[in-house]
């Protein structure tokens, strides 16, 4: 915690290995999007088996009995203790069948709620959607950041918060995590924390240019970073913390939840320093706000 007391970090002079370190995972994204994303049965259509067992039932249970039949990319819904849906790929009746009756040579009981195809035509309109509310999640964060400051501070931290999200969407990609909802809640997730992120560090650049207007951009920016930096370590280190624990003790379901995660935290907590408020800089030398 020491480093924290005064700390006097010099980020604006050492700001190109960071440059060179994002425009790395820029190109291993770009590599990862032109790979292609493997969506999960969510977005690319399936079989929907929902099952009411007379029993109580555990979402590892149920997986022991999937992965018997290759289906380890298969999703659990727990509804009740003893109610569950799971998402498949495209089944035919006959492998529905031996499912159903294995999971009940298994399991004990149980009675068909749900038994239906989810075309491709439904997955492509939920692939769309995702898209959507990441787009609209992004304009709207713009919106709101635009109004609570200036157009500056919200134009660099939008542009860190896309540098977050795409960064980690193409590591999903490159990784060929499974694009499920799952996914698409860690990636909003983390866009909110991202931009939670940014918002502190420009709320100290916005206070400085208030009350210190005699400050040279180098000095403005390095000052404001070093006085949110215990905030913005702690908060991303324990966040991480919880994350990794969730990783190694949440079970197979949740770990490419958490990697994800994970994933977005450091891109988040990289972009609030060396993004948001690095491009800020370039911007005020090249065009003072308030001088």
């Amino acid at each position: 915690m020491e480093i924290f007391v005064k700390p006097n970090f010099n980020f604006v002079d050492h700001r190109k290995l960071p440059y060179i370190i994002c425009i790395i995972f820029i190109i291993l994204t770009v590599v990862g999007l032109i790979r292609g994303i493997n969506y999960g049965v969510d977005f690319r259509g399936g079989t929907l088996l929902q099952y009411h067992f007379t029993q109580e039932v555990t979402a590892e249970q149920v997986r022991e009995v999937l992965d018997e039949f290759d289906l380890s990319a298969s999703t659990i819904q727990r509804f009740s203790d003893n109610e569950v849906a799971i998402r498949t790929p495209q089944l035919t009746l006959d492998q529905r069948n031996q499912l159903t009756d294995t999971l009940k040579n298994q399991i004990g009981e149980l009675k068909i709620v749900r038994n239906e195809e989810v075309g491709p035509t439904v997955g492509s309109e939920l692939r769309r959607a995702a898209y959507l509310a990441l787009i609209f999640s992004i304009i709207g964060i713009l919106i709101y950041v635009g109004i609570r400051f200036e157009l500056r501070p919200a134009v660099t931290s939008v542009l860190a918060l896309a540098n977050t999200g795409i960064m980690t969407l193409g590591l999903v990609a490159l990784l060929n995590i499974e694009f499920d909802t799952t996914i698409l809640a860690a990636l909003l997730t983390v866009l909110g924390y991202s931009i939670n992120d940014s918002i502190v560090v420009m709320d100290r650049i916005r206070e400085r240019l208030n009350y210190r207007k005699r400050e040279d951009a180098k000095t403005l920016i390095n000052t404001s970073l070093n006085e949110t930096l215990s905030r913005t370590i702690m908060t991303g280190t324990t966040t991480i913390i919880a994350v990794i624990i969730l990783y190694f003790f949440g079970g197979k379901m949740l770990q490419p939840f958490a990697l994800t995660m994970l994933m977005g935290l450091l891109f988040g907590t990289f972009s609030s320093i060396f993004v948001a408020a690095m491009l800020f800089y370039e911007w005020e030398v090249k065009k003072p706000l308030r001088r």
